[in-house]
């Protein structure tokens, strides 16, 4: 049995919680917002751009263009479901946030976290069968099929995050009304239960090592793919074009895991030696720092992307 620790004051289904920020970093605020306001800012106009260049451009209406604006797309929900209330946290302070929509938040930021790891994932597999098998790509791979996967990777993340908030409306009681944190996340809002939090424990557990293990291992394995085609190509020519179509999937894959897994590792088996300021400002930067970097990956190092976008700010510029 696992128990939270009891307290005299209870609260009974409480109307609202109230988002405490960054405990200990509060003379900081102001320069954390200049850390977390740029990205957010980054986030909305790179991957609103990214977006707005592939809906226009029938060019870009390819399979791998359309992977790209679904991870955009994932991207701009991710960045805004936590960074407006961070930045609220930031200037105003302590901010009160009703249940409901506390339970929502939890859903979304860990729903759309899924289906980045998920898109992350199809786009490894795209890039397999595009130097693996390039004859055969405009027949494997079409734009009917990518839409059928970026369904199934909503309602897989639907699926499976739906039990997060579900496993918290059950409890009743409640020790306290302050969470700790800058957005409700699942286990923060789990220490304040009164009750047996077994089932939460285990089941966030089974899901990040679910999710994150099978799409890494995915990942993992499609580069191992990439790895043995490229090394068979004739020439170094060759084989170097190969792997510089998969430089930028691989500079955002490093965006997104390197601090999620620093962020996991820290609230798992580090929060005895981690502070706890140390783990809510990784799990931030974790959450936004791929949606501000992916569009600046990808806008430099995509060659198509590039020159639309440059084509599209010229000919604004050169208009009176």
């Amino acid at each position: 049995m696992v128990e939270a620790p009891r307290s005299n004051t209870t609260f009974l289904h409480p109307t609202f919680f109230i988002l405490t920020g960054i405990p200990g970093l509060g003379g900081a605020r102001a320069w954390l917002t200049l850390l977390f306001g740029p990205m957010y800012l980054l986030a909305l106009m790179g991957n609103g751009a990214l977006l707005a260049v592939v809906r226009i451009d029938s060019t870009l209406h390819q399979p791998m263009f359309l992977l790209l604006a679904t991870l955009a797309a994932t991207d701009l929900g991710l960045a805004s479901s936590i960074a407006p209330g961070l930045l609220a946290v930031l200037w105003l302070g302590p901010r009160p946030v009703p249940y409901a929509a506390c339970l929502a938040q939890m859903f979304f930021v860990h729903a759309l976290t899924a289906m980045e790891s998920g898109v992350l994932l199809a786009m490894a597999c795209d890039r397999a069968v595009a130097v693996g098998r390039p004859l055969h790509y405009p027949i494997i791979v079409t734009k009917a099929r990518v839409g059928y996967v970026a369904l199934a990777l909503v309602l897989k993340a639907v699926a499976i995050v739906v039990p997060f908030p579900l496993l918290v409306a059950r409890f009743e009681r409640f020790r306290a009304k302050a969470i700790h944190h800058t957005y409700c996340e699942h286990m923060a809002v789990v220490e304040l239960v009164v009750g047996n939090t077994r089932a939460n424990n285990l089941y966030g557990l089974a899901l990040s090592l679910a999710v994150s293990g099978v799409d890494i291992l995915g990942i993992a394995g499609s580069y191992g793919l990439i790895t043995h085609a490229v090394l068979r190509l004739p020439t170094r020519e060759a084989r170097s074009k190969a792997f510089g179509t998969c430089s930028s999937h691989i500079c955002v894959i490093l965006a997104f895991y390197v601090p999620g897994l620093f962020s996991y590792l820290t609230h798992r088996f580090g929060h005895r030696t981690v502070p706890k300021p140390v783990h809510i400002l990784f799990s931030n930067i974790y959450l936004l720092l791929p949606p501000a970097l992916n569009p600046l990956i990808y806008g430099a190092r995509t060659k198509q992307i590039r020159d639309r976008l440059l084509e599209v700010f010229t000919v604004r510029k050169s208009q009176p």
